[in-house]
C-alpha cells in the first residue's frame, strides 16, 4: 500500500511520485474500459434490437440525465464522508461493483426497454464511480501536480477506452461471430461486455487497495494560511432570487414545442428548466428560514454562486461535449453508411462498419493516452493551459470537419488523431484549471456541478439533434460532423476567456 503522507506536522501534501500518481489514477483505467464500451457499441445495440436511427438520440438520454442527479449528489456526500475506508474510495468501489454488474447484464436485454434500463444504471454506477476520482485527484496533489495528475488520468482514460473499443473488433479477428442470428446482440460485443466489467472492477480495486487518502487532520494541517472553509465542509451558501424566471422559461418552451408542433421529447427540456427553478425557490424558502444547510440548499446554492472562472469554464464544456456527444452517437451510422455503404444495421458491411469504428474510437483515445502527458503538458508550461486548451480545440473540429470529405477507412485515422489530442485536452485541462481555482472543502460538490455541464449539452443533442435530422436530413447522418465541428470551434473561441492571471 502506498502511504507517503504519515508526517502529520507537514503543511503541505507531499510530492507524489510516479507510483504513487500511477495508484491514485488507475481506476480510472477501468471505468473508461466501461464508457468506451458504452460509447461505441450502444447504438449498435439499440439498433439491433430494433430502433430506427432518428430516435437512437432519444434512448441516449438516460446516460446525461442520470449523470446531472447524480454527480452533485455524490459530490456533495463524499465532501462529507470520513470512515475506516476514507472519503472518496467507499463511492468509487461501491460504483465499480454495480457498473461490473450491469455491463455482464446488458448483452442479456431482452428488448430495448430492457436495455435503455440496462444503460441507465450502467451510466448511474459509472457516475457513481467517477465523480469521486476527480476530486480524488485534487485531495491527494498538491497544486503544482495537478496538472500531473490529471494528465496521467487521462493517459489511462485514453489507454481503457483503447481497449474497450477495440475488443469487439479484435474478437471478430480471433473468429468470434460478429453478426447475430435473429435480432439479438453479436457474439463480439456480448463477451466484450463481459470482458469490460472483470476489467472496470479489477482496476478499481487496486486504486482501493493500493492508496490511502488523508485524513481530516491531515487536511487541516496541509493549508493552514487558508481560510477554515478550504479544509472543511463549507456552511450553506446564500441562493439568489431568479426561481420563477426559471420557471417562465421552461413553460415557455412547452408550449413552443405545442404550438410548433416539434418533436415530443424536446418537452424535457422545459420540464428540466421548470425543475431547476423550483428547487431555486424552495432551496431559497429552506435558507430563508435558517434550513439551508442541507444537500439541496448546497447542490442549489453552490451552483447559482460558482466561482467565476467556473463559469468560464462551464462554457466551453458545454460547446465541447456537444460536440462529442454528436459523435459519439452518430459515427458508427456515418461511418456504416458513407464508408462501407450500408445503413442497414444486420447486414455484414454495417457490422464491419461498426467494428472499425471501434478502431476509430481507439485510435482518438490511444492518442489521447500519448498527447496528454507527452504533448500537452509540456505544451501548457510554456504557453498556458487556456491557451493549449484552446489549440486542442481547434484541432478536435478541423477534425470533425475531415469526416465531410473523407470516404476511406484507413484514411479515416487521421481526424482521428486531431480528435484525440483535444479529448486528451479535454479530459485533463478544464480539471485541473477548475481543482486549481476552487476551495478544497468544496471540490467534491464542484465537481460534481461542474458535471452539469458535460450533461447539459448531452440531453440538448439528445433531443434537439434528433429533430434535426428527421426534418432536415434524415437519411443524411454526416451533416452531424458538420454541427460537431461548430460547437468544437466556439469551445475554443471560448478557452480564451479562461486564460491565467
Amino acid at each position: 500500500m502506498d502511504q507517503p503522507h504519515d508526517n502529520l506536522a507537514s503543511h503541505s501534501r507531499p510530492r507524489q511520485g510516479f507510483w504513487g500518481l500511477w495508484n491514485i489514477s488507475f481506476g480510472f483505467f477501468g471505468i473508461q474500459i466501461g464508457f468506451a464500451l458504452q460509447n461505441a457499441n450502444m447504438s449498435r445495440i439499440f439498433q439491433s434490437l430494433g430502433e430506427s436511427l432518428d430516435d437512437l438520440a432519444l434512448l441516449w438520454i438516460a446516460a446525461p440525465l442520470t449523470g446531472l442527479l447524480v454527480q452533485p449528489i455524490i459530490g456533495h456526500y463524499s465532501d462529507r464522508t470520513w470512515c475506516r475506508f476514507g472519503r472518496r474510495r467507499p463511492y468509487f468501489f461501491a460504483g465499480a461493483l454495480f457498473a461490473a454488474l450491469a455491463l455482464f447484464g446488458m448483452p442479456h436485454a431482452p428488448g430495448l426497454l430492457a436495455a435503455a434500463m440496462m444503460l441507465w444504471a450502467l451510466d448511474a454506477s459509472l457516475n457513481v464511480s467517477m465523480e469521486p476520482f476527480r476530486a480524488f485527484v485534487g485531495d491527494m496533489l498538491a497544486k503544482e501536480q495537478h496538472m500531473a495528475g490529471y494528465a496521467l488520468q487521462t493517459a489511462f482514460i485514453g489507454a481503457g477506452a483503447v481497449i474497450g473499443s477495440s475488443t469487439p473488433w479484435l474478437l471478430d479477428r480471433l473468429g468470434v461471430a460478429n453478426v447475430a442470428t435473429g435480432s439479438g446482440i453479436p457474439d463480439t460485443v456480448r463477451i466484450s461486455f463481459y470482458i469490460g466489467g472483470g476489467a472496470l472492477f479489477l482496476a478499481v480495486l487496486w486504486t482501493v487497495l493500493t492508496t490511502r487518502e488523508y485524513s481530516p487532520e491531515q487536511m487541516a494541517r496541509f493549508e493552514p494560511s487558508e481560510e477554515p472553509s478550504t479544509v472543511e465542509p463549507d456552511t450553506a451558501p446564500t441562493i439568489p432570487a431568479g426561481g420563477p424566471l426559471w420557471i417562465v422559461a421552461g413553460l415557455v418552451v412547452v408550449v413552443l414545442v405545442h404550438l410548433w408542433a416539434l418533436e415530443k421529447e424536446l418537452y424535457l427540456l422545459g420540464a428540466l428548466l421548470a425543475a431547476y427553478g423550483i428547487a431555486r425557490i424552495v432551496a431559497r424558502r429552506l435558507y430563508r428560514q435558517g434550513r439551508g444547510d442541507n444537500l439541496l440548499g448546497h447542490v442549489i446554492g453552490n451552483f447559482a454562486t460558482m466561482p467565476v472562472m467556473m463559469k468560464r469554464l462551464a462554457l466551453v464544456q458545454f460547446f465541447t461535449w456537444s460536440a462529442l456527444f454528436i459523435m459519439w452517437i452518430y459515427t458508427t451510422p456515418v461511418v456504416a453508411q458513407y464508408v462501407f455503404g450500408s445503413a442497414d444495421p444486420k447486414s455484414a458491411a454495417y457490422n464491419e462498419g461498426g467494428n472499425w469504428v471501434g478502431i476509430l474510437f481507439a485510435t482518438y483515445n490511444g492518442v489521447a493516452a500519448l498527447a496528454a502527458p507527452f504533448l500537452l503538458q509540456p505544451l501548457a508550461r510554456r504557453i498556458g493551459q487556456a491557451n493549449t486548451h484552446a489549440f486542442a480545440l481547434m484541432l478536435g473540429a478541423l477534425g470533425f470537419l475531415s469526416f465531410l470529405f473523407l470516404r476511406d477507412a484507413q484514411a479515416l485515422l487521421l481526424p482521428e488523431v486531431a480528435i484525440g489530442i483535444a479529448w486528451a485536452s479535454t479530459l485533463a485541462m478544464p480539471y485541473a484549471m477548475l481543482a486549481s481555482s476552487v476551495p478544497q472543502a468544496k471540490l467534491g460538490i464542484y465537481m460534481g456541478l461542474f458535471n452539469a455541464f458535460v450533461v447539459i449539452p448531452q440531453l440538448l443533442v439528445a433531443t434537439v439533434m434528433g429533430t434535426i435530422m428527421r426534418h432536415v436530413f434524415p437519411t443524411e447522418p454526416i451533416w452531424t460532423m458538420a454541427f460537431a465541428a461548430g460547437v468544437m470551434l466556439l469551445a475554443s473561441l471560448a478557452t480564451l476567456r479562461c486564460r491565467e492571471n
